[in-house]
């Protein structure tokens, strides 16, 4: 690990001017726990890091008195997982928090630090392999162990997005905001990830300078407005490990059939994947086994899988399936 400084504003204006200041050589420092491992590896050289934690207010999670839901970039994964309300009116978030880490990172990461994490690819993380995501030539997933890798949206870097929480919050149509050197702004989270083939040095759209300081869930896709949501993972090792697949989808049902659906695949893309061809095959339909699978053959038409990962095709259609029927009724759902 290479010596850095560090310095702790006191306001978000602060911080943003800071690192813009810098352009690029300081980082910001939320939970840590991400960041920790990029350093150690040496992939992130900072020669500043600028706390967050001393930023007071940017924890908090609180409702609107309509309902919205407002969570702190600064908020625990485990303070949003044990959130009575939070879990009431929107499952799928407390279940995506819950299921990232241990307990021991759940205390100490944070959502904006979940949403920003970098991935985990081997490649990118080996001090052996210059690859595409550190300024280098090749993806070396192109002819290498793939297992892991992206089946939608890859090329020409075939990393996942590994945040857990994030397909969740673009389930159930949440907003960013970002504060910067020019102030903030406030954008989709979907529009936040951007593809390797847009970008290949960061997953979103952050510029040198901007933080994430805050994200909203509009009420409408709360319990209370009638919507339904659940969030699923598969993953190799029980205790905790990143997902080799995960669905988050919210529903609006009606009189048997569903007015309206959002559906979000993680561990399979670049980005949080939403499935817009699964929305539209659920959309104005009834629930059942049929119009779930349906949907999950919409969701993977378009999977390219590389040479070790096709069973993510599987194994997507499946999780896809049991969180459609499990929101319709039809059957309990059980953590994969």
């Amino acid at each position: 690990m290479r010596p850095f400084a560090f310095v702790e504003p006191t306001t978000v204006e602060a911080a943003a001017a800071f690192l813009a200041q810098k352009n690029g050589k300081a980082m910001p420092l939320a939970g840590g726990v991400d960041l920790l491992g990029e350093l150690k590896d040496l992939i992130a050289e900072p020669e500043t890091l600028v706390n967050l934690k001393s930023v007071a207010g940017l924890a908090e999670i609180r409702f609107d008195a309509d309902g919205t839901l407002r969570l702190g970039a600064l908020a625990t994964l485990a303070a949003v997982a044990g959130h009575d309300r939070v879990g009431k009116e929107f499952p799928a978030i407390a279940e995506a928090a819950l299921s990232v880490g241990s307990p021991e990172i759940r205390n100490v990461g944070t959502i904006g630090g979940n949403l920003c994490q970098r991935p985990r690819c081997w490649y990118y993380r080996s001090r052996l392999h210059k690859c595409l995501k550190k300024g280098g030539d090749v993806c070396f997933t192109v002819s290498g162990e793939t297992r892991y890798h992206a089946i939608l949206g890859g090329g020409p870097s075939f990393i996942v997005h590994p945040s857990d929480l994030a397909p969740a919050l673009v389930a159930c149509e949440a907003r960013v905001t970002v504060a910067g050197p020019q102030g903030k702004k406030d954008l989709p989270l979907e529009q936040f990830y951007v593809l390797p083939s847009v970008r290949l040095d960061h997953e979103t759209i952050l510029k040198p300078g901007e933080i994430v300081t805050e994200v909203v869930v509009p009420a409408a896709w709360s319990a209370s407005a009638g919507a339904r949501s659940r969030f699923l993972k598969f993953r190799e090792k029980d205790s905790f490990d990143f997902a080799l697949v995960s669905v988050a989808s919210a529903l609006r049902l009606g009189g048997g059939t569903c007015s309206a659906a959002r559906l979000v695949l993680g561990g399979v893309a670049p980005i949080p994947w939403r499935s817009k061809e699964a929305e539209r095959a659920l959309t104005g339909k009834a629930v059942d086994a049929a119009a779930a699978g349906a949907a999950a053959d919409a969701a993977l038409a378009d999977a390219a899988p590389l040479a070790h990962n096709g069973y993510k095709v599987p194994l997507g259609k499946a999780l896809i399936r049991r969180v459609l029927v499990g929101l319709a009724g039809g059957a309990d759902l059980t953590p994969a």
